[in-house]
């Protein structure tokens, strides 16, 4: 498979697929595509059966997702198949053979048939409530490719082991699975009543990289939404 994303900051990722490969993706992603591909629902990597429609069935209530999953696969020679954001930004790539990597579960876009999906849990209490990213992130394992969406322009920090970084709330994107998230409070009254950021920032711990966003989704709502005319 060969690939390229196109047209930021509304960007598409246009990918030329060969005889017999395949791209996963959730329902509703595929932009356009050539005639020679095929499209098949299922339940994705959920497993199969019973176990593995019941394990599906908990993971779409926990994140919100479809419990189906399209495969797109190539026959019959060469073809052409395109996925566009759903947000004006970036769209990035991470080969996850050797190194898994956890994300927002709103960035996901696509992933090559060897990749696995599954749920990752935030282990400390305080970064589920006040992170901002949530108790629930994606963990994306495996062989391949995966393609997310970031929103604004990414940015790739690497941290050393226990090098830290401190982020306002959505602007974490996606990290290397080594690294730790953790909450803290902004300290002195204030800074915390007038500084205008909140009470609580997320720090994300090292070793591994992680790639943030410059204009996070809920960034961009609070600064639109006093010039928005309510209908009612």
């Amino acid at each position: 498979m060969n690939f390229e994303v196109k047209n930021k900051p509304l960007p598409v990722l246009v990918c030329q697929l060969n005889d017999g490969e395949s791209l996963e993706c959730q329902k509703g992603a595929m932009s356009w595509m050539t005639s020679n591909i095929t499209m098949q629902t299922g339940l994705g990597g959920g497993g199969k059966g019973v176990l593995g429609a019941l394990g599906k069935m908990a993971k779409s209530a926990v994140t919100g997702e479809s419990i189906f999953r399209n495969t797109y696969t190539c026959q019959g020679g060469a073809g052409e198949i395109a996925f566009a954001s759903t947000f004006p930004g970036d769209i990035i790539s991470f080969d996850v053979t050797n190194t898994p990597i956890v994300a927002q579960k709103q960035s996901y876009l696509v992933n090559e048939k060897g990749v696995n999906m599954e749920i990752f849990f935030q282990k400390k209490i305080g970064a589920g409530f006040f992170g901002g990213e949530g108790f629930i992130m994606q963990k994306f394992s495996g062989a391949g490719q995966v393609f997310l969406e970031i929103n604004g322009c990414v940015c790739e920090y690497e941290l050393a082991a226990g090098q830290s970084m401190i982020l306002d709330t959505g602007y974490l994107a996606a990290m290397e699975a080594t690294c730790s998230v953790d909450v803290e409070m902004v300290k002195g009254l204030g800074n915390i009543v007038a500084g205008g950021e909140g009470l609580f920032n997320t720090r994300v711990t090292g070793p591994g990289k992680i790639w943030l966003q410059t204009m996070p989704a809920n960034a961009l709502a609070g600064a639109i939404s006093p010039y928005i005319v309510s209908s009612s």
